[in-house]
């Protein structure tokens, strides 16, 4: 990846000190270019519009506009801007209105330099990561079943489980012992029917809707994986 294709990333943070540490790691990274910093929401919306960068490092506790208002007003203005949400707060409601607001990914501000890279990548290219906190509190969120809601079978409300996951096409036909090219039809037949586009789409449906009642798991990315 050479300068010009460089990923433009905005950090929003009021903290110092770890606005500091993460402008230096940026600095470290070929593949990094910042384009700007914010200490508030406001500023942050403001930057958005004025350098349009592909991927913005976001604070949910900021100074007037929070982070989650932010979101919603970049990502309505920039929808191909990618938020990826670093913070120390894991409250049920908060990671949902994060991921409601626009958000890719949600991650602890303790998370390794080495795992926010490769998770700003993978927003980059569309893919979801979520820390094992927020994959939790999803989880604990999401306990009414209703699959009739959108006329989802039984076998599509499973893949629709295994999705929340994390799992690949590969994955889930091995987790419930089908073909790939069986489960890469329900993947289709279930974005169909609850009228999304991709992956990260539907779980934030499953998650708004409170279409399932997953099972514990440590899964961690949730990908846009066409088919």
């Amino acid at each position: 990846m050479t300068e010009d294709e460089s990923i433009r990333l905005l950090i929003v943070e009021d903290h110092e000190l770890l606005l500091l540490s993460l402008k230096a790691l940026v600095e470290t990274e070929d593949t990094l270019m910042l384009v700007g910093t914010a200490t508030t929401g406001e500023e942050a919306v403001r930057l958005a519009h004025e350098h349009l960068p592909d991927v913005i490092l976001m604070d949910l506790q900021l100074p007037g506009m929070n982070g989650i208002e932010a979101t919603h007003a970049i990502r309505e203005c920039c929808p191909h801007i990618k938020i990826v949400v670093l913070t120390s707060f894991y409250d049920t409601e908060l990671v949902q209105a994060a991921l409601r607001a626009g958000a890719i990914t949600y991650l602890n501000k303790n998370i390794s330099n080495q795992e926010l890279v490769a998770a700003i990548h993978a927003a980059y290219r569309g893919q979801s990561t979520l820390s094992p906190q927020a994959t939790q509190a999803i989880i604990q969120f999401t306990q009414t079943f209703s699959p009739k809601d959108y006329d989802l079978t039984h076998r599509e409300t499973q893949v629709l489980e295994c999705m929340t996951r994390g799992l690949t096409n590969t994955g889930i036909a091995k987790e419930l012992f089908i073909s790939i090219s069986t489960a890469k039809k329900h993947v289709h037949n279930v974005l169909t029917k609850l009228g999304v586009t991709n992956r990260t789409e539907a779980v934030r449906m499953a998650i708004e809707d409170k279409l399932l009642q997953p099972r514990i798991s440590s899964a961690s990315e949730i990908s846009n994986e066409h088919f």
